[in-house]
């Protein structure tokens, strides 16, 4: 079976598939917030949850949740900083031992890129003409993409990560906070925990959205983890605070 190929070729892009630049930053700075978010809502939550079982005064509450979200904010920003600063090193050292390779051998970093078109299934005479053609374009950005899997021109951002990473941990942590202080004492539980749930399922249906991956699972994995974390937090607390 063959396909026509028409004698000028325009890419037709899909509106659900990336095909521009930075989809690795922006998928890094995505991956972060929605985990910063998760982590906010269920951490917080948990912990206030915890404290709510324990005791109904109201500033107790409060303290406990604002301290958990600092501390949580600030630990998830320095986390995914000292994370995606490590990733971005080990890139880096890569693309400077491939930029020493080309200027020390390139005949053999040809050869070498053209071994990898085979691989993927092209000719050799086929393979040989395309890693001539993108090794005189740009030598270091065709050996990377195919060889380590980097583009160059769109190397992880630490700052974006961490930014994005403490940003989502405090808004997703504001939710059961401010919850569980506000409401009246005998509903503060119940709303708190609808709240929770609610906005769980919708950060999993966006990291889903925006990731391409099915909504369902994502939605039910969050929802299920965040009820039995918030169930067993109160749990605890209850117990603790009836012997302590």
């Amino acid at each position: 079976m063959t396909t026509e190929v028409p004698p000028e070729l325009h890419a037709q892009h899909h509106d659900d598939e990336p095909h521009d630049g930075g989809i690795n930053n922006r998928l890094n700075w995505l991956r972060a917030g929605v985990l910063g978010a998760n982590d906010g809502i269920v951490s917080t939550a948990g912990i206030v949850m915890g404290v709510a079982g324990a005791t109904t005064d109201r500033g107790t509450i409060l303290v406990a949740g604002v301290a958990g979200l600092a501390a949580g904010a600030l630990s998830m920003g320095a986390g995914e900083y000292v994370s995606v600063s490590t990733q971005r090193d080990s890139e880096l050292a890569l693309l400077d031992k491939e930029r020493r390779e080309l200027i020390e051998d390139p005949v053999d970093e040809l050869e070498e890129l053209a071994a990898l078109y085979v691989d993927r299934g092209l000719t050799e005479d086929l393979a040989l003409q395309v890693a001539r053609q993108l090794t005189d374009h740009d030598a270091l950005g065709a050996h990377a993409e195919v060889e380590l899997g980097i583009d160059p021109d769109d190397i992880s951002s630490p700052w974006n990560a961490a930014l994005a990473s403490t940003i989502s941990f405090t808004i997703g942590a504001l939710l059961p906070l401010l919850t569980i202080t506000l409401v009246v004492a005998d509903a503060r539980v119940w709303v708190t925990v609808a709240s929770v749930l609610v906005a769980l399922a919708l950060t999993g249906w966006a990291s889903a959205r925006f990731g391409y991956g099915p909504s369902g699972r994502a939605v039910v994995r969050n929802v299920v983890g965040g009820a039995f974390a918030m169930a067993v937090t109160y749990g605890i607390g209850s117990l603790l605070g009836t012997h302590v």
